[in-house]
């Protein structure tokens, strides 16, 4: 499924919420460049946690869809180590849940995003 995209009035709205955000920073950090950066790397991490989960969730998950799949990659059903293995989401905004992943190689994770025109 393809990602939802903004439309020009949503994509106005979202700059306007950076932009609050960026001088939110700006403003705590005052004129300490190093603590500016610290704290746009802590908000970076945690909207991405929002979006992905926590490290540890998701290696949890692999190993869950790992037993789930028989070891198997869910695209080309070749064996495959979990160590080099990727979550694949049918639907990104759906989040990495086990009804919503499946497991399979990094390099049929990169054929299937190529195909979807992602890369």
């Amino acid at each position: 499924m393809a990602n939802r995209r903004l439309t020009a009035d949503e994509l106005l709205r979202a700059n306007e919420v950076l932009a609050d955000v960026r001088a939110k920073l700006r403003e705590v950090a005052g004129d300490d460049r190093d603590l500016l950066f610290a704290y746009r790397r802590k908000v970076f991490k945690e909207l991405i946690y929002d979006e992905r989960g926590k490290p540890m969730q998701r290696r949890a998950l692999k190993q869950k869809k790992w037993a789930q799949q028989d070891r198997r990659c869910a695209h080309c059903n070749k064996e495959m180590p979990v160590a080099y293995s990727e979550l694949d989401r049918f639907n990104a905004a759906d989040g990495y849940t086990i009804e919503n992943t499946e497991l399979v190689h990094d390099r049929c994770h990169r054929e299937r995003q190529a195909a979807k025109r992602y890369t």
